[in-house]
């Protein structure tokens, strides 16, 4: 079937629907092979490959690209997302099992997905193609991912010196991470908000215990039992301890990572900030100077009574999303707590991850990029 094409040089929408329903079903490494004719032509008029080299390469990039456009904050946007494997190492799976996941971002079965919310995720995906490749002037052609159209190995970074304490050991710097926390690599510990009730968030809420319970999940549904293994390690901690709840504010509770261990994540330490109050939360900062020195005081009895070499530790904005707490008061207090705890221990490498550049500044990443001429 030919493909019509607008006066503006890009394809009819409704074809480009029709190509992401066949894509769907064939998945990413289909375009190897073949670039159907409508995404062909939205991929090089958006400047995203320069001829048939790099064509493959340049539908995945714009399919990425849209799905961030429609916000991986949305549900949308991340059911786009599960439904053509864009997630790090989801790019192979079978067409069931991309269903399955982005049903699950709306918490209903695949097959009510398959007849409801699966069309509107497509339409929307296709018309976010053609929005990015409306961007006035065009785009320069993006850089291949690494290894065959796979996702990159690492998020987005950026180095921030350390001034330390007048007479204090330590000059270590943060690594900044402008990134959601699931596609972080290669860091021992990763942090969770949660709330006083240990009751994680529901894995397709966009929160960074929603993030983190879905990413860590083993198993699939369709070969047989799916482990919830965050929340169910901390149903565990709980039924072995009548009486905890609620926690104290800023209490630390440790938990293995799940499927994350397969990105470099050791562990994953909860620490409850948020304590309900009526149909929102409320986050006291002072809590989170409390949490992150509960983190880093559990990682060094891990690490010398558990055996863990645990080296490196990344903490998200605490309370900043669901808890209600502004970022830039999340940011500040997070500095102050981490300058403390590495004055009195520098043996650590430390990350924080936000997808806010204005809260990452609250950081010194713009000075520092200045600094380094960026």
């Amino acid at each position: 079937m030919l493909t019509a094409m607008n006066p503006d040089g890009l394809p009819d929408r409704a074809d480009l629907v029709r190509e992401l329903r066949q894509l769907r079903r064939g998945g990413l490494p289909a375009l190897q092979a073949l670039v159907p004719e409508a995404l062909r032509a939205a991929t090089l008029h958006a400047g995203y490959a320069r001829g048939p080299q790099d064509l493959a390469d340049g539908a995945e990039r714009i399919l990425r690209a849209a799905a961030e456009r429609l916000g991986t904050d949305d549900l949308i946007g991340r059911a786009a997302q599960c439904t053509f494997g864009l997630l790090p190492g989801r790019r192979g799976d079978p067409a069931a099992d991309r269903r399955r996941a982005a049903a699950l971002v709306y918490g209903v079965t695949s097959e009510r997905f398959r007849h409801s919310q699966e069309r509107q995720v497509v339409e929307q995906l296709a018309g976010a193609v053609l929005a990015e490749a409306r961007e006035p002037g065009g785009r320069p052609p993006r850089p291949a991912p690494p290894g065959a159209g796979a996702a990159p190995s690492a998020a987005p970074r950026i180095v921030v010196p350390r001034t330390g304490l007048p007479g204090r050991a330590g000059s270590r710097p943060v690594t900044v991470h402008l990134a959601p926390i699931e596609l972080l690599r290669d860091i021992d510990v990763l942090v969770s908000s949660e709330n006083v009730h240990l009751e994680m968030s529901k894995s397709f809420r966009p929160t960074v215990s929603g993030a983190l319970r879905r990413s860590a999940v083993v198993g699939c549904a369709a070969d047989g039992p799916v482990a919830d293994v965050l929340a169910d390690e901390l149903a565990a901690w709980v039924r072995a301890r009548p009486g905890v709840l609620p926690l104290r504010p800023g209490t630390v509770v440790p938990t293995g990572s799940g499927a994350l261990a397969e990105r470099g994540v050791r562990r994953v330490y909860h620490a409850a900030v948020a304590v309900p109050d009526g149909l929102s939360y409320r986050v006291d900062p002072q809590h989170i100077a409390t949490a992150v020195a509960g983190c880093f005081a559990r990682a060094r009895q891990e690490r010398t009574e558990g055996g863990l070499a645990l080296r490196s530790i990344c903490f998200p904005l605490l309370g900043a999303g669901r808890g209600g707490l502004e970022r830039g008061t999340s940011a500040e207090w997070l500095r102050w707590a981490i300058e403390d705890a590495l004055s009195a221990d520098p043996d650590w490498s430390v990350h924080v991850v936000t997808r806010y550049p204005d809260a990452a500044r609250l950081f010194g990443v713009e000075a520092a990029e200045k600094a380094e001429g960026r």
